[in-house]
């Protein structure tokens, strides 16, 4: 008698629970990165492996902002500088990347063989750490369209959808 009294309470919370979690917002996550000083956030569901800036060959004949491939646990995937393709700064040359550069792949699930090259790691972020700024009225491409949002610091964050970016114009033409 007494099992099944506690079998009904348990049965009770984890309903409770369920629906708690269906109503609840999920929180956001991102990874915090910079370019060329800017501050970018990525979210985790989109980010994929994170590696550290290596051998990278060079395609000929593409824009500046691409710089090649590399080979990542096995796949190729095509580097884009992240901070010369928003303009942030002039495409680096490939023996300039810095030792903090990394390497964020795009999540396989996006079913874009690309890795994006970044100036340095800050860390995670999430929407408790960050207030969101009001919208402006500047027009930003559809990647940027996040929105920006400001840490206990002061300092501005620009969220970047890589779902967006892997289906860009501008992009996918790395063709020069």
């Amino acid at each position: 008698m007494a099992n099944r009294e506690a079998l009904r309470e348990l049965q009770s919370r984890l309903a409770e629970r369920l629906q708690a979690a269906r109503t609840e917002a999920r929180a956001v996550s991102w990874l915090a990165v910079e370019c060329a000083g800017a501050g970018l956030l990525v979210p985790l569901a989109t980010a994929g492996e994170i590696f550290p800036a290596g051998a990278l060959l060079p395609v000929p004949h593409t824009q500046a902002w691409f710089l090649g491939v590399a080979n990542l646990r096995g796949g190729l995937h095509g580097v884009v500088d992240l901070g010369a393709f928003l303009g942030l700064r002039p495409p680096l040359a490939r023996d300039a990347v810095r030792e903090q550069a990394r390497l964020l792949a795009f999540n396989p699930k996006l079913g874009s063989h690309c890795a994006v090259l970044v100036d340095r790691l800050v860390g995670l972020r999430s929407e408790q750490q960050l207030q969101r700024e009001p919208a402006d009225a500047t027009p930003r491409p559809e990647f940027a369209a996040g929105g920006s949002w400001r840490d206990a610091d002061g300092r501005l964050w620009q969220e970047i959808d890589l779902v967006a970016l892997a289906r860009h114009e501008l992009f996918l033409a790395i063709a020069a």
